[in-house]
């Protein structure tokens, strides 16, 4: 082996049985217990768990960000220097230079009284002997490499008056300024939409390909990591559970856990439901994480697990070889799963659900309309001045749309943020009367309707937000929030206390949980207490506003599967608002996809995911990531330039033609076209399947 092949193969950050721990009321909380893990310039590891894991808190030991309350044992070695022990000075010369971060929220990351260029120039100056010219001049260079148009002028911009992708890519900049020879990045692309999470990893990509680092991805998402990483990392309860190459650990996990949270994943790839067969249901993973300060004997997952043995109770496994030299599980049972004896599919068994009523097998058109609306406008004034306020532009939040639900269908509403998908649901819910277009539920048209008509039809349509945090009241026990509703439409007291503990026990829980407070369940229990109010009152239509993006994709399939099999058993119609695409292809009937206040493309569920017509709904589903590490290394993505456009300066003509990717390829006739007409919805595809696309040019591409 040559020198350089032995540079090559050495580590560049090491992590060697990595303990930490942090004093509580509770006691000792053992947030980390014995990470292992290394990795070598130009490789990416990924590091994956479900929240509580200790994958955030092991990232802060290595930068030495953690408080001084934190006992941290065990070895961190960049480059075979220890960093453990060293003093916050020191270490502030290693974080930037040596180890690069990128934050999960760059706007409390970066500082909001500096313009962003004045932040880069600053962590350059740090590090490097540089004036400020020169360090303005590279700021601009590495605004320019990371993708923020105008570099030059928006390096003068505050944090705040860039977009979230935005600010994600300038936190990029700044952690790769330096050239460090590892890039730990912690949850980068959770809070943004697909299309800019895509324009994200793609920055990270090349940003790997510009210094040569090694990377660090800390997420829960395990798309995000299937086509990102070489090599994974699984995480319970503070310590790695499985690990080894991506496509051993992908295709041939032997920890329950991992198989688990791989079948938790609604996949965009996954084959549609037949109309006359039950959908197929996530497997979810019963239970929560257990607490980090009062740990059980024997492995923590064993409560979880549905394979466990006496021996699993009694003793916690090790991580040992499973598979290959370079993939290990710490699992008693490693060695079992996969044979003929326990197939990777019998280990968490696919949960049923209820058949199809006989509604949901009649044709669409022979089902009564719930929901309908019809030219739906929602404008904004938007004002100056302090005292005497004057108009001096509108905000065009809803532009215009038409949808329609059926009974005992679900129409997924998506795109992403800022495109009006809210507003639209408020103003279903406010059942307005002065605006343009029409709202009509169960047949009956809003306007002009008396105030107890109103509140008749509220008790037949009821909201699911997301988050139930913020939707329960703190201060009332769960038994108290439910009879709310019931209280308000006249229930009389016995009524009310014979209905509750049938609405615990229809979401799965206990009726002795009406006693406790909203902050004593888990954030999956939550919801399931969300959506027993929503359905307190026996509603035909349930609003459900991204009732499953806070939550851990493990948790996530068990409301899913609750969600779809009442809405079999209640006979319930579904308008199912979310921005993850492999969600509302797992739930929905029908999908409507919006873009800056308008319905671009809308249809069959399947027609439109396997065959999108409108530009942006291709590079949406390219933009969403597979959890297979084949398909994903094999896919063209569609990367969107640009972010949304403020509905305050909606273009002229098509609104997406400046960050459509077709409209680049048209001839001068066509983008003119484009450029002065906006596009009405037409018909693509058999006329009676009601597949419609706002686009001059549409054509049905396979992305998935």
């Amino acid at each position: 082996m040559t020198e350089q092949q032995r540079e090559a193969a050495r580590p560049v950050l090491e992590v060697s049985d990595l303990h930490v721990s942090f004093p509580s009321e509770a006691g000792t909380v053992h947030a980390v217990r014995g990470v292992n893990y290394a990795v070598r310039a130009g490789e990416v590891l990924g590091i994956v768990g479900e929240s509580g894991s200790g994958k955030s808190v092991s990232s802060m030991a290595v930068l030495g960000l953690l408080p001084d309350s934190a006992d941290i044992k065990g070895s961190v070695r960049l480059d075979g220097q220890e960093l453990l022990g060293r003093g916050d000075a020191e270490m502030s010369k290693i974080r930037g230079k040596g180890i690069g971060m990128v934050f999960q929220d760059p706007l409390s990351a970066l500082t909001p009284v500096y313009s962003v260029g004045n932040q880069i120039v600053e962590a350059l100056r740090v590090h490097q002997d540089l004036d400020k010219k020169a360090a303005h001049e590279r700021a601009v260079e590495l605004l320019d490499l990371v993708g923020i148009p105008d570099p030059r002028r928006r390096a003068d911009a505050f944090p705040h008056e860039f977009s979230g992708g935005m600010r994600q890519r300038a936190m990029i900049a700044m952690a790769i300024a330096n050239d460090p020879q590892v890039i730990i990045a912690d949850e980068p692309t959770t809070a943004l939409d697909v299309t800019i999470q895509a324009q994200v990893l793609d920055v990270l990509k090349k940003a790997q390909e510009v210094t040569g680092a090694a990377i660090v991805m800390i997420t829960h998402d395990l798309g995000v990591i299937a086509g990102f990483a070489d090599r994974v990392q699984v995480m319970y309860a503070g310590r790695p559970v499985e690990s080894g190459p991506v496509d051993e650990v992908y295709y041939r996990p032997r920890m329950p856990y991992t198989i688990g949270l791989l079948g938790s994943i609604p996949r965009l790839d996954e084959a549609s439901p037949s109309q006359d067969g039950p959908r197929e249901a996530l497997v979810p993973i019963d239970g929560n994480p257990p607490s980090l300060s009062a740990l059980p004997p024997g492995c923590p997952f064993e409560p979880r697990c549905p394979i466990a043995v006496d021996r699993c109770r009694e003793t916690e496994p090790e991580l040992l070889t499973a598979e290959g030299a370079d993939h290990h599980s710490a699992c008693h049972r490693a060695h079992e799963v996969g044979t003929d004896e326990l197939p990777r599919s019998q280990v968490f068994p696919v949960p049923e659900l209820p058949a199809p009523t006989e509604t949901e097998r009649l044709p669409r058109d022979r089902r009564p309309t719930v929901l309908e609306l019809t030219g739906l406008v929602k404008h904004f004034p938007l004002t100056k001045g302090a005292v005497i306020k004057r108009t001096v532009g509108t905000v065009r939040a809803v532009d215009g749309i038409s949808l329609d639900v059926r009974e005992g269908e679900t129409l997924g509403l998506v795109g992403e943020s800022g495109c009006g998908k809210t507003t639209t649901l408020l103003e279903i819910l406010d059942l307005p009367s002065g605006q343009a277009g029409t709202v009509t539920v169960f047949g009956k048209d809003i306007r002009g309707l008396s105030r107890a008509d109103r509140k008749a039809l509220r008790r037949d349509m009821q909201i699911v937000f997301q988050d139930p945090m913020a939707a329960l009241d703190a201060r009332m026990p769960v038994g108290d929030i439910l009879a709310e509703p019931l209280k308000t439409h006249g229930w009389d007291k016995a009524r009310i206390a014979a209905r509750i503990p049938e609405l615990l026990d229809m979401v799965g829980l206990e009726a002795e949980h009406a006693d406790r407070y909203p902050q004593e369940f888990s954030g999956g229990q939550r919801q399931r207490i969300s959506i027993a109010r929503a359905l307190a009152l026996e509603p035909k239509l349930v609003i459900l506003d991204e009732p499953v993006s806070a939550l851990d994709v493990s948790i996530q399939a068990g409301v899913l599967n609750l969600l779809d099999e009442l809405k079999t058993r209640m006979g319930l119609s579904y308008l199912f608002v979310a921005h993850d695409l492999s969600v509302v292809r797992h739930i929905a009937d029908r999908i409507a996809v919006m873009y800056l206040g308008r319905i671009v493309e809308s249809g069959a569920a399947d027609e439109v995911f396997a065959a999108p017509s409108h530009p942006y709904t291709q590079a949406l589903l390219s933009a969403v990531p597979l959890p297979d590490p084949r398909k994903e290394r094999e896919r063209t993505r569609i990367l969107l330039s640009g972010d949304l456009p403020s509905p305050a300066d909606v273009p002229s003509g098509c609104r997406f033609r400046g960050r459509c990717p077709k409209y680049a390829t048209l001839a001068a006739d066509d983008q003119a076209r484009c450029r002065d007409e906006d596009p009405e919805p037409a018909g693509v595809g058999a006329a009676a399947t009601g597949h419609a696309a706002a686009c001059h040019f549409a054509a049905g591409i396979e992305v998935v």
